[in-house]
């Protein structure tokens, strides 16, 4: 078992390593140290926070936030979905000096917190606010990159610049390639291929349909789901593992297994979600079982199953108005409806490219 301090724990131990007078910091329930202690209870000078998509709390759905309040006997200001003048604004109104960062990515480019993170750097920059980023893990490792970057042409709040999918890069070494000179108060111990199971660090939920490493692992892949009329699990306990639909049957499943996967078997089942696409409606499909993560790939395996689901189904399968910013691109659909394989737009995985900070 290694010993991984992430910045927060630094942060903590020695307050100097921020000189920015009065703090705001941008977090969520995944803002904890390794013995669960909230993050905010132990900084200095700290007189605001920041809650991005799902709310300080984390108990909101996608698409939404649990609004302004209190925690920890300070104020929230919620700036999911603020961009601009508006954000300005809010930031501006708070009294801060200097925003700090402590949010828990996933790794996979269209979670939000990461463009949280791009839009409050922007917005300190114009304001003359200092901005501080608490380095984590990514959980999925930092080996590997893989799909296509995203076009900035189709940028949105799930994608905001040019990385892949899945980009294998902590949230301090995101802001670097954003930003060069922000300040990352890194990690001690963490090195690219450790598993986040040996980091010694506790698996908090970063929101409501992330519930464990595993459901990470398979995102950047099935992420890409949500822009489809496939079910992506939403609505059970095992989101973003279980893949269905109504119009699926019993040959998808070996289908995906005749294909040969690197690192992936599907078990053929039934579901029926409680909420979100298809609720109450039972859907057959699959769910996915990573055997080795070191070859998985998350994105060629979704992209994979679309196929698989699109050439048995072609009259039933849809993609919807998400697909082009999921995908980062408007490639996918034009593939898809022009009925060829879009397993070829998928390069083969690369290393993460920008400032990378741990070997």
């Amino acid at each position: 078992m290694s010993y991984v301090r992430t910045g927060a724990e630094r942060l903590a131990a020695d307050p100097d390593l921020v000189n920015g007078g009065r703090l705001g910091l941008i977090t969520n329930q995944t803002g904890v140290l390794r013995d669960l202690t909230p993050t905010p209870a132990v900084l200095r000078n700290l007189t605001a926070l920041f809650s991005p998509e799902h709310g300080i709390r984390g108990t909101a759905q996608a698409g939404f936030s649990e609004g302004p309040g209190e925690e920890y006997g300070l104020p929230v200001f919620d700036t999911y979905t603020k961009t601009g003048a508006d954000l300005d604004e809010l930031v501006a109104g708070s009294g801060v000096d200097t925003l700090v960062f402590d949010l828990f990515d996933v790794g996979a480019r269209f979670y939000t917190y990461v463009w949280t993170m791009k839009d409050l750097m922007e917005s300190a920059r114009r304001l003359g606010v200092g901005f501080v980023v608490l380095d984590r893990p990514n959980p999925i490792g930092g080996t590997v990159a893989e799909g296509p970057p995203l076009d900035l042409a189709f940028a949105s709040h799930v994608g905001g610049a040019p990385i892949p999918a899945r980009h294998g890069l902590t949230v301090g070494e995101l802001a670097r390639l954003l930003d060069p000179e922000v300040q990352v108060i890194t990690m001690e111990g963490w090195h690219r291929d450790l598993p986040f199971a040996e980091t010694g660090l506790p698996w908090v939920m970063p929101s409501v349909n992330m519930p464990t490493i595993d459901t990470a692992l398979v995102y950047p892949g099935t992420g890409l789901i949500e822009g489809t009329n496939l079910s992506e699990g939403r609505g059970t306990t095992r989101p973003f593992e279980l893949i269905g639909a109504p119009y699926l049957d019993d040959r998808f499943a070996p289908a995906l297994n005749d294909l040969g996967l690197p690192g992936v078997r599907f078990r053929d089942l039934a579901f029926t979600p409680t909420f979100s696409k298809h609720a109450g409606t039972a859907v057959r499909g699959v769910q996915l079982h990573v055997t080795d993560p070191q070859a998985f790939r998350p994105v060629f395996t979704a992209v994979s199953m679309i196929h698989v689901a699109r050439s048995q189904h072609p009259e039933e399968f849809a993609t919807n108005e998400f697909t082009d910013h999921l995908w980062g691109s408007d490639t996918l659909t034009r593939c898809l409806e022009a009925g060829e394989d879009p397993r070829g737009l998928c390069p083969e995985p690369t290393r993460p490219r920008g400032e990378l900070l741990y070997r």
